[in-house]
Formats: C-alpha cells, sequence, structure tokens
C-alpha cells in the first residue's frame, strides 16, 4: 500500500471512530457544566442544618431536602431510566416521593404533605445524589454519538431545571426563616459593599420607544425552554419603560397614602385577596415605632428606602401603577426594550441574596436594571405563543400545562442564576404569589 493509501485508508477509519465515539472535550465540557450546577446547589445549603432542611411553611413551599431529591429525580427519571438497559434505582419509592407534576412518569406524593417526610434524612439525600451523579457521569463517559446526542438535550436541560430549583431553593428557605422569630440569617452582608451612592433616590425617568413590529421569543441559538417559542412577529405600539424598577421609598409613599385602602386603584379579585390576607405591606415588612423593618436572607433589618422593591404580588404592582397613574409593559414591551440592555445585574452567584440599590447615577434616559434584583411583572397573561405545541409525554408538561390564570414575569433577580436567564425568558406566577422576588417596573403610553 502506498503512503498515499495508507493516509486515505487511516483519515477514513478516524473519520468512522469520530462518528461512533464523541470527542473526549465534548464528554468533559458536558460533565464539567453538569458537576459545576449540581455543586452549586451544594453550595448554597452551606451552613444550614438538618432541621433547617425539612420544614415546609407553606404548600407553595417545598423543604430544602425535597429540592435537592427532585433534581436529583429528574435526571434519574429522564436520563438515566431511558437510556441504561436494565437500570434499577436503588430506592424505588424515591419516583413516588420527588415527583412534581409529571402525570406521565407516574404518581406522586402530594405537594402540601412535603414537609412531613422526615426520611429518607439529609444524609441519605445526599447519597442518592451522589449515586446518580456517578451514574451520569458512567453513563455520558461511555455513550457513542448517536447516544450522546440523544442524551444531550436532557441533560442540558435538567440542568436549567436544577437552576430553576436553586432559585426556588433560596426563596423557599428565606419563607421558611421568616416564621421563626429568631430570624436566623441565610447568610451575611457586607454593608460596606452596598452602600448606593443616591442614585436610585433619584426620580426614574422614562424611555421612549417607537411603534415597531419586531420578532419576539427565541431565535434558536443555544438552549431554551418551549415556551419561549415559536419566534414570532408581535406589533408592539409606542411606549414608555421606567429608567428603573420602583423602589421601596417610592412604595412606601403607596402605602402611606392608602394604597391598600382605596379599592379604585385595584381590580376586584385583588381588592378582595388583598382584604382577606390582610395585607398592608409587601410580604416580609414589619412597622416597629413608625419605621419599616424587613426580614431579609441577611436577617431582620430596617427597609433600605433605596432598593428596589420586592415580593409584591400582581395586584399591588398593578395597584401602585395605577395610583401613580401609569400602568405594568406587556411582556412584548419589555423583551423590545431589553434588545439593547446588557444580560448584567445582580445575580444569586454574586451571593447577595436581596435586591441592591442602583449603584450608579448612570444615564438616567437608559435602562438599569433589567436583568437580576427583581423579576418584574407584565400585564401580560401566561398564554403560549402562536403555533406552541406543547411536546409529546412527560417532559411536554414542563411548561404548557401552566398556561392559565398566570401572569409572566422578565428579566431574573437575585436569586436566579446570570447563565439562566435570557432576554426571552418567560417566567410566570398566579397574580396573589409574593414569596419570589417579585418587582415593579412602570410603563406609560405615549403622552
Amino acid at each position: 500500500m502506498s503512503l498515499a493509501s495508507a493516509e486515505a485508508a487511516t483519515g477514513v477509519v478516524a473519520a468512522e471512530r469520530s462518528h461512533f465515539h464523541p470527542s473526549s472535550a465534548r464528554v468533559e465540557r458536558l460533565l464539567a457544566r453538569f458537576h459545576q450546577v449540581r455543586n452549586f446547589s451544594n453550595a448554597l445549603c452551606a451552613g444550614l442544618e438538618p432541621e433547617d432542611y425539612v420544614v415546609q411553611s407553606t404548600p407553595d413551599v417545598s423543604p430544602t431536602k425535597w429540592h435537592l431529591a427532585h433534581t436529583t429525580w429528574f435526571f434519574e427519571t429522564f436520563i438515566l431510566k431511558k437510556f441504561i438497559s436494565g437500570y434499577r434505582p436503588e430506592i424505588p419509592d424515591y419516583a413516588y416521593l420527588f415527583n412534581s407534576y409529571y402525570n406521565a412518569a407516574g404518581d406522586m406524593h402530594r405537594r402540601d404533605l412535603r414537609g412531613l417526610i422526615s426520611r429518607p434524612t439529609v444524609q441519605e439525600t445526599e447519597r442518592y445524589r451522589m449515586s446518580v451523579d456517578s451514574h451520569i457521569a458512567d453513563l455520558l463517559s461511555d455513550a457513542d454519538e448517536k447516544l450522546l446526542n440523544e442524551i444531550e438535550p436532557i441533560l442540558v436541560l435538567g440542568i436549567h431545571h436544577e437552576q430553576q430549583h436553586q432559585e426556588l431553593l433560596i426563596t423557599d428557605i428565606k419563607h421558611v426563616f421568616a416564621q421563626n422569630p429568631l430570624y436566623p440569617v441565610f447568610r451575611g452582608r457586607d454593608a460596606a459593599l452596598r452602600r448606593p451612592d443616591g442614585g436610585a433616590r433619584r426620580p426614574y425617568q422614562f424611555v421612549d420607544f417607537e411603534e415597531t413590529t419586531i420578532a419576539i421569543g427565541h431565535n434558536g441559538d443555544g438552549f431554551a425552554y418551549d415556551n419561549e417559542g415559536p419566534r414570532h412577529q408581535a406589533l408592539v405600539p409606542a411606549f414608555s419603560l421606567a429608567s428603573r424598577p420602583v423602589t421601596n421609598g417610592e412604595y412606601i409613599e403607596f402605602i402611606e397614602g392608602g394604597g391598600y385602602t382605596r379599592p379604585e386603584f385595584w381590580l376586584s379579585l385583588g381588592w378582595m385577596t388583598m382584604n382577606e390576607q390582610r395585607w398592608r405591606a409587601p410580604l416580609y415588612w414589619t412597622k416597629r415605632d413608625g419605621v419599616w423593618w424587613n426580614f431579609t436572607l441577611s436577617g431582620f433589618r430596617p427597609v433600605d428606602e433605596s432598593e428596589p422593591v420586592t415580593h409584591v404580588s400582581y395586584f399591588e404592582a398593578d395597584a401602585y401603577a395605577n395610583w401613580v397613574g401609569g400602568r405594568l409593559p406587556t411582556e412584548f414591551e419589555w423583551e423590545r426594550a431589553a434588545l439593547d440592555c446588557p444580560i448584567e445585574g445582580n445575580f444569586v452567584e454574586d451571593e447577595n441574596f436581596h435586591p441592591c440599590a442602583l449603584s450608579t447615577l448612570g444615564d438616567d434616559l437608559h435602562l438599569h436594571q433589567m436583568f437580576g434584583d427583581v423579576w418584574e411583572w407584565t400585564r401580560s397573561a401566561y398564554s403560549p405563543y402562536p403555533g406552541y405545541r406543547a411536546a409529546p409525554g412527560a417532559l411536554g408538561e414542563y411548561n404548557g400545562k401552566f398556561m392559565c390564570n398566570q401572569y409572566v414575569l422578565r428579566g431574573g433577580s437575585c436569586a436566579t442564576s446570570r447563565s439562566h436567564i435570557r432576554r426571552t425568558y418567560r417566567n410566570f406566577f398566579q397574580p396573589e404569589k409574593r414569596w419570589q422576588f417579585t418587582g415593579i417596573r412602570l410603563a406609560r403610553d405615549p403622552q
């Protein structure tokens, strides 16, 4: 055989091998990302005691231990059971305990009873996580190209799913700690690093946007949830958007101006809910000796009037907007305004675990804090985009089944991962929910 023929033959063999065996760099990249996110969940629990892991303070809140086990169940159910022939879980009953709402995946334990489950213990839950992580690593390391192509989309979905639960873990443990009159500290706060320079105390300005038709939804590059598509054209009439979120100080003016006592500003259901629940301020706020205090993950402290207001429901956000003569933006207005905004801000990686005041005077004719700090309520109902169809099977239940009686929020919060948020990301909650880091950014029609 000639040298040229030998080289050609070697090239064919290498090409065939690369077809069946993925590059080690690809596997290493996927596993590095997988372990990074999984380890961050564990890191968020640093400082918690075993007793903290098991409390469920309301049906909306899940125990920390449940979040750690549920995200593990996700990888076991949708990857290990599907792609490992003859795979048998060590504890089959975990499939019942740690399923959340995936009806196609089997029966599930009642959500409001999760706090009654003392077993598995925290230690057993950690062992469950390590076992599944080890199986995932072995599966990916031995997978050929074809198998890896099938696994990767589900693995990436599972990684983003875990990042969602990291956010829920933080907001849920905050609600748990807030029930304790000792006001436990989740993480300390360095006040010297958080002091604003007065920029957030200046009045917000409105940034004007002309009428345009734009493409709404994810463009297909990189990961996105199915509810972010299909990408479609939408007419967005002229509007103006506030340069920053509403602050605590501005919201205190609403409270002291009788905002919670004047039904003309409230939706009918909001007025009824507010009175039934006896809301008189955002969640976690208490007035002592004429001063507003709030519970934070760094403890109980006076309300900082320059920080974005948070833990308000859609009903409260809408009432505030009516009180000041504005309105909430639509999700299409928000996405149009965010097109030129860098995805940067106060995210969970910064470990502030609380909204921060605008730290620079900046240019008031530009948008600030569009990402991070607080999820911003929009006036858009959470509904499918034109042409949307939920995928078949259990994973198709991820988003589509919730498209009823909820409102869209945009931008992420201080509990959201920087690598998880997108301009097209559609979060959604019922209008009465307040335990997430939800806030307000005003919009208005052309003057």
